[in-house]
């Protein structure tokens, strides 16, 4: 009997690796980080874990065997979302890996800003010793939270415990724990103008792009600070340059861009009420450990043909 093939494309520490094929009885898995992975592979392969560019051209051919692919990331866009769809391929994400990692990054950039450590820094490295003017402080100020999902839950949490008063907004505007008020994308300026603190989740969907624009910036604070670890496309980056040039908002902090790598010259660089953290709140050393959890998890129930149960994305939504 042939073997069924299972592809694991990101490298895991050996121990994560045998817990994976622990839980794949009947599967070959072939790995990446190993160079076990051919070209032929990617059209046997029942299973992927992670995805590249020859997935994309090579696992989505007519005829091959993929049934499922886990990602090794929460944003799917990037991804055949079309063809996975018509083809009936069953897709889960690493939704759950980050609330952690990325709730603590949200709050250092918060600190940052509100402590004005950003700008201590900098006077380090001139080697000039200069009091920080206008420091403020984090408690008791309002935070909106826009896009409340597993991760905007935990930056809300985070918050109380600071003592703040706590807003939401997301598509449903179902309430959520530690949120003291929830609205819909339609009710968001409303919500903005009360804010000290913006703080951007949301996944990148038709409805979203440039959610963050020139109106959004135009309805907060002039002293707010706007943080961004959404995905990049949901902020229109021309008019958060323009907010900031001319005072509309008093700094952002950005993980994330509307087009990656953000170029050498662009004026984000030189802005001294930005922070900017290229793409890696969501770096933590317990990032695999997680994702291995959950793949070990939806192969229990796979292995019993029944699809699998952690993070699955509907048909009907795709993000």
């Amino acid at each position: 009997m042939t073997k069924r093939i299972m592809l694991v494309l990101h490298e895991l520490e050996p121990h994560l690796l045998e817990a994976v094929r622990g839980a794949a009885p009947g599967f070959e898995v072939l790995t990446a980080a190993e160079g076990a992975v051919e070209d032929r592979h990617y059209a046997e392969a029942e299973i992927i874990c992670g995805w590249n560019a020859k997935a994309k051209q090579l696992a989505m051919q007519p005829g091959t065997a993929l049934r499922w692919i886990q990602t090794w990331g929460a944003g799917i866009e990037r991804l055949p979302l079309a063809a996975i769809k018509e083809r009936g391929i069953w897709l889960t994400n690493a939704s759950g890996v980050h609330p952690k990692p990325i709730s603590e990054s949200v709050f250092a950039m918060v600190l940052a800003f509100t402590r004005k450590l950003h700008v201590a820094i900098r006077n380090q490295q001139e080697r000039v010793w200069e009091p920080a003017r206008g420091l403020g402080e984090a408690h008791g100020k309002t935070m909106t939270i826009l896009g409340v999902g597993e991760i905007g839950k935990e930056v809300a949490k985070i918050a109380k415990a600071f003592g703040m008063r706590v807003l939401g907004v997301r598509k449903s505007g179902a309430p959520a724990e530690c949120v003291d008020r929830m609205a819909t994308f339609g009710e968001m300026a409303a919500m903005l103008a009360e804010s000290d603190y913006v703080v951007n989740c949301l996944p990148l969907t038709d409805e979203t792009r440039h959610i963050v624009g020139k109106e959004a910036f135009a309805a907060m604070k002039r002293s707010a600070f706007y943080v961004n670890i959404g995905r990049g496309g949901t902020t229109d980056t021309d008019a958060l340059v323009d907010a900031l040039r001319e005072g509309r908002i008093a700094g952002a902090g950005l993980d994330v861009f509307e087009q990656e790598p953000l170029p050498a010259d662009h004026p984000l660089w030189a802005m001294d009420n930005v922070i900017m953290t290229p793409h890696h709140t969501g770096i933590t050393t317990e990032y695999d450990r997680r994702v291995a959890d959950i793949i070990v998890a939806n192969l229990a129930a796979y292995r019993e043909g029944r699809e699998p149960p952690v993070n699955r994305i509907p048909a009907d939504r795709m993000y």
